[in-house]
């Protein structure tokens, strides 16, 4: 049920069932914008990092060729 990097059908219930005994059905659309919006903010900033982290690499090879 609980393997090593997986969700299965049976957690993705369980939590969204708690999330619904939490928050209440009102207040999960909200939850899921925002867990959305944050989810879209951390994509945005790593794509950020990593682009900057592979400016010099990049730079480095044309000097060198």
């Amino acid at each position: 049920m609980f393997g090593p990097g997986r969700l299965g059908v049976m957690e993705l219930v369980l939590i969204f069932a708690i999330a619904l005994v939490l928050f209440g059905p009102s207040k999960l659309p909200e939850l899921g914008k925002a867990m959305g919006d944050a989810i879209n903010q951390f994509k945005s900033a790593s794509k950020e990092i990593t682009d900057e982290l592979n400016k010099p690499v990049e730079g480095n090879e044309n000097k060198d060729s």
